[in-house]
């Protein structure tokens, strides 16, 4: 099968649609088929473990966010999927570059799956105070041209339907259950980070408004409790004054994360507008209590009480009474034992292989109408 795979990012980018498009290459390329991955020209060149030609569309910073790339019109979309001969085009978080993409399979007669992966609405109402009926109106526009729309939790597809989004169906994310491992416990890294023996309390992700990570000011703030914040973005300057005991080891990546996941002793994620939530899947595949606000991707990750905790989003306080809760070392172990048991068989072959059943069916369906 030859797939074009046009996304939003791709890496050298870190988040979660760049590695969610890089796993779903690879996943192809192993499986024997071809992929063609179309993504926004970045400043940092090509990485070195892409598994499939990658075609590089201009691009502009975001203002006030130049990690962000948009696509600029361009003529090689279309050029790309005609010249792979492609039987199939995936659209991967599909906004600016995938309206396009979008159209020119349209044009070319090329079926379309749309995967809903950001909430771009929810950003919009954060960012600019205004925009979200305009961000869905767009949304619902591609994905409802797509052949099949794929949504990453129960809470996304509730979304999408709400908003005029037909065939649906669930497609949940992978996780690297090698890498991220309880065996990675590093006892030389938790000396470090807490050479007094504190609770470590660790956030992994983008440090950009709609995460909230300022809400862990409340935890940063209890005795014997040492919060350690990974990653990078616009925000860092502001949480590093808002959050002034709290330890900032910047973006870390591989191995590294994994270590630094493993070692901590309960993950907190703070952001209300998940789809999914990677972070959480690979905290839990490391075998570290999790506690997520009660909204989103997390609803469908974490069983509250049973391998982590679930509290009000925007609620700083909730926070800190979760994090005390976890205090108790057999109720870490516990619910540690019982998330790393949840997401052993959600591997990025299994996901993989039911993304590959997708395809399949919509491929299926179109032949139907043909014929």
């Amino acid at each position: 099968m030859r797939v074009v795979i046009v996304t939003e990012s791709f890496p050298p980018d870190v988040n979660g649609v760049a590695h969610c498009a890089l796993q779903t290459a690879r996943h192809l390329a192993v499986r024997g088929h071809q992929p063609l991955v179309i993504a926004p020209a970045t400043a940092a060149g090509e990485g070195s473990d892409v598994p499939c030609p990658v075609i590089r569309v201009p691009s502009l910073p975001l203002p006030g966010y130049p990690e962000v790339r948009l696509a600029l019109p361009s003529r090689r979309v279309a050029a790309a999927i005609e010249a792979h001969r492609a039987d199939l085009v995936h659209l991967a978080s599909p906004f600016v570059l995938g309206v396009r993409a979008m159209a020119a399979a349209a044009r070319l007669q090329v079926p379309a799956l749309a995967v809903y992966q950001t909430d771009l609405a929810g950003y919009a109402r954060t960012y600019m105070g205004t925009g979200e009926g305009t961000a869905w109106r767009r949304l619902r526009a591609v994905h409802q041209a797509a052949d099949r729309a794929l949504a990453p939790s129960t809470s996304a597809m509730r979304d999408l339907a709400r908003h005029g989004v037909r065939r649906l169906r669930l497609w949940p994310r992978g996780v690297d259950t090698d890498r991220f491992h309880p065996g990675r416990r590093d006892v030389a890294l938790r000396r470090e980070l807490a050479p007094d023996g504190e609770l470590l309390v660790g956030y992994v992700g983008r440090l950009a408004p709609e995460k909230q990570v300022e809400l862990l000011a409340d935890v940063c703030a209890l005795d014997g409790v040492r919060v350690v914040i990974t990653g990078d973005g616009p925000s860092g300057p502001a949480l590093r004054g808002a959050l002034p005991r709290a330890v900032f080891l910047g973006r870390r990546t591989g191995d590294e994360l994994a270590r630094i996941f493993a070692s901590l002793d309960v993950f907190a994620h703070t952001g209300p507008h998940e789809t999914f939530c990677q972070t959480v899947q690979e905290a839990m595949a490391s075998g570290v209590p999790v506690i997520a606000p009660s909204v989103g991707g997390p609803l469908d990750l974490v069983r509250h009480g049973a391998t982590g905790l679930l509290v009000a989003p925007r609620d700083s306080e909730a926070l800190r009474e979760a994090v005390l809760r976890l205090a108790d070392p057999a109720l870490r172990a516990a619910y540690g034992r019982a998330g790393r048991a949840a997401v052993e068989g959600r591997t990025w072959t299994a996901v993989g292989d039911l993304l590959l059943g997708h395809y399949a069916e919509v491929l299926d369906d179109r032949a139907r109408v043909a014929a």
